[in-house]
């Protein structure tokens, strides 16, 4: 079910749910949360796609505020600065949707904008899947959340993206690039548990050019061995291909051929094939939506971790 209201109030988006919930003979006390996006237009479908698949284990109300950027709104009109799209049922996922266009100078006051359409005691999770404000923990919407989801690598400039969130973190405040790595550190964690304890004497990872995950798996690397992490450039590559440890019996690797399968060799043993599909950008949300404690070790990584390999 999908019901437009053009030029209309928070107040009339509300009446709206409530009487949709009262139809549908249930209550939103079933949400576990508010999931906040804030993303353009032409990046809208995809990241409610992945909200629905995520809500499935999160049962959630998401509200995306998209600007509206008409350019033939006439700011002295005495009409709504407001139009929306309530979406219920199976075009929701788990929950409901609530799209929201403000325009003029509401543009300027999503905060108040939605706290109307709060889901009541339950926790608010902000999320910018493409380019996010400088500071998040100082943006409007960033301030009411209780955690912060950015996308960095998917912004028009993951690395200059990276810096300023690097520059203004808060414990609050976690990336999907940095997300797309837990089966890679997990795998790893788990290699090094095996004995022989020797230590690693130097690490090298391969993947794609310019990718930022790689850069994050280089500088955790990097924090907990102590050792050289080198960096070798797969041209074709679009993930993380492989990491290799070298210590004095030989080498360990984990090695990705393919976007499902890895490869997991011990110095003297025969490899062993896994599972290892890439990560969905679905697998990632939920994996945030269910922590919503702040990551330490990532905070370690993009500061500690990053300078050690940039200093």
């Amino acid at each position: 079910m999908i019901i437009d209201m053009p030029n209309t109030h928070t107040s009339e988006i509300a009446q709206k749910i409530d009487e949709l919930h009262d139809e549908r003979g249930e209550a939103a006390t079933g949400r576990v949360l508010t999931l906040l996006i804030l993303t353009r237009d032409h990046n809208l479908e995809e990241a409610l796609e992945t909200a629905n698949t995520a809500s499935r284990e999160h049962p959630c109300r998401v509200i995306a505020i998209v600007p509206d950027a008409s350019s033939d709104i006439d700011p002295d009109k005495d009409d709504s600065n407001l139009s929306a799209q309530v979406r219920f049922g199976a075009d929701a996922g788990a929950g409901e949707i609530i799209i929201l266009r403000p325009r003029n100078g509401l543009v300027r006051h999503q905060d108040t904008l939605v706290i109307p359409l709060l889901v009541p005691d339950a926790p608010i999770v902000a999320w910018w899947p493409t380019n996010p404000p400088a500071s998040p923990s100082k943006d409007p919407i960033g301030a009411m959340a209780r955690s912060r989801i950015t996308d960095a690598m998917n912004s028009d400039n993951p690395e200059a993206t990276m810096e300023r969130l690097r520059g203004n973190l808060d414990t609050a405040d976690v990336d999907l690039s940095w997300t797309r790595l837990t089966v890679w550190r997990a795998m790893l964690a788990s290699m090094l548990d095996q004995p022989p304890h020797l230590p690693i004497l130097k690490a090298t990872v391969s993947g794609p050019k310019n990718f930022l995950p790689l850069d994050l798996l280089r500088a955790w690397l990097r924090l907990r061995l102590d050792v050289p992490v080198e960096l070798k450039t797969v041209d074709d590559a679009t993930a993380i291909t492989a990491v290799h440890l070298e210590r004095e019996d030989g080498e360990l690797s984990l090695a990705r051929p393919d976007d499902n399968q890895a490869m997991v060799s011990f110095p003297g043993q025969a490899p062993q094939p896994i599972s290892m599909p890439i990560r969905s950008d679905e697998d990632c949300l939920s994996e945030e939506l269910r922590r919503l404690e702040p990551d330490d070790v990532y905070g370690e990584v993009i500061n500690t971790g990053w300078n050690l390999l940039y200093s």
